[in-house]
């Protein structure tokens, strides 16, 4: 791509510091080009307009008048163009049927660039025959030359004119609405931001939810179950006390490469061990043994290369279960916790014998009204997948969480 010739450089520079000052002092520019043309016209007046007037005995006071009609007007001609041209029309027609024809009759181009900048379209024919009408009364007044010697190329300049300013109306019409298209960019650029963010703050919160409140209540059960030990059984206190330290670094652990993709330097030192997956339920699963609450799991099928996210998810959805029967079950419940693979996808059934309300209750809550729930089915929706959740019939009694997640159509194709 060529850079611009400086002569065009200068040009523009010049051409953006006119239209920055027209923009910032409107009423000054206004004064400025007002003032110039009152001048030009007043120097005509003075005696130059006989050079080619047909009647060179128009009185002074008149000449005076009509070079103050032909360029005074200018002022006003950004915000009332129309009327401007009308004034400075009927100024025309007595300067034509005098015979003074003066050079200022042709500042009323500037008008018509006005109009064409400004108002609609369809209005320029009506200032193409404004503008005409003088024109013609000179030409019947004095018809010394022939008709297409004194309105045909005066008619050609007001078109030429009238192309121009709509090409700068387009052309600013054309910057403008690219300027409004970046700013309706840059609009929905923070609205995706802030929805990126909202989006991540809502997943850090639901992980920080399963690993703090799965190993606490882990926690929290080995030192009831310690305590109780201490006095009888030291050797069931002493490993309590080890399974309380495995399972604290176990969170520590992941709390720290979830916190580490939060830093700015995280690319560098973030830890890549891997999320939790479905190879560590039994991990899970002994846990939460140790922890006090009997287990019994049985696996159907054969996994078929699940996605990492997908295990996620059932990791997650076992551990939220697992983590509620301790909190709420009761100290007589016991759990069961089945996983089925299938052509269809895994299906995962979690139940307990409870007395405590299931998922999500705590003291003074609801059924479902917790953190727990929504976390689980917000990690379900991602992957299309039914979650259910709810209270088993009595007798029996307890809690039941059900989830399906279909298989992902990419790794069956």
């Amino acid at each position: 791509m060529t850079e611009p010739l400086p002569i065009t450089q200068f040009l523009q520079r010049w051409t953006q510091r006119v239209r920055a000052f027209d923009r910032r002092r409107p009423l000054v520019w206004d004064l400025l080009v007002t003032g110039f043309f009152l001048v030009a016209a007043l120097v005509d007046a003075n005696g130059g307009w006989r050079n080619i007037a047909p009647n060179t005995d128009v009185p002074g006071w008149l000449i005076f008048l009509m070079s103050v009609g032909l360029s005074v007007p200018l002022l006003w001609r950004r915000r009332h163009p129309m009327t401007v041209l009308a004034v400075m029309t009927a100024t025309g027609v007595v300067s034509s049927w005098s015979g003074a024809m003066l050079q200022a009759a042709l500042i009323q181009m500037i008008v018509l660039f006005n109009v064409a900048m400004r108002l609609p379209l369809k209005t320029l024919g009506w200032a193409g025959l404004m503008m005409t009408v003088p024109l013609v009364v000179g030409t019947i007044r004095y018809p010394e030359g022939s008709w297409d010697q004194q309105i045909i190329p005066n008619v050609w300049a007001y078109a030429l004119i009238a192309l121009f300013g709509i090409a700068v109306r387009s052309r600013q019409d054309y910057t403008e609405a690219l300027v409004q298209r970046a700013r309706q960019l840059e609009v929905e650029r923070d609205q995706q931001a802030q929805l990126a963010t909202a989006a991540e703050r809502t997943r850090i919160a639901r992980e920080m939810h399963d690993i703090i409140g799965h190993n606490l209540s882990v926690i929290t059960g080995l030192a009831d179950g310690g305590s109780y030990a201490a006095a009888k059984s030291p050797e069931r206190a002493a490993q309590a006390l080890e399974a309380i330290g495995t399972t604290s670094r176990q969170a520590l652990s992941e709390l720290r490469r979830l916190l580490d993709v939060l830093r700015d330097e995280a690319p560098a030192t973030a830890e890549r061990s891997p999320q939790p997956a479905l190879t560590d339920l039994d991990q899970l699963i002994d846990g939460v043994r140790a922890a006090g609450l009997p287990v019994r799991s049985t696996v159907r099928g054969r996994p078929d290369s699940v996605p990492a996210g997908r295990q996620l998810t059932l990791y997650r959805v076992v551990q939220e279960a697992l983590t509620n029967t301790l909190k709420h079950g009761g100290p007589d419940a016991t759990a069961t916790v089945d996983v089925s693979y299938t052509a269809d996808g895994v299906t995962v059934d979690v139940t307990d014998t409870g007395i405590g309300g299931g998922v999500g209750v705590g003291v003074g809550k609801p059924p479902g009204s917790g953190r727990g729930l929504t976390g689980m089915r917000e990690r379900t929706s991602l992957y299309d997948g039914t979650l259910e959740a709810g209270p088993l019939p009595h007798p029996p009694g307890g809690w039941r969480v059900h989830l399906h997640l279909p298989k992902d159509s990419e790794t069956t194709t």
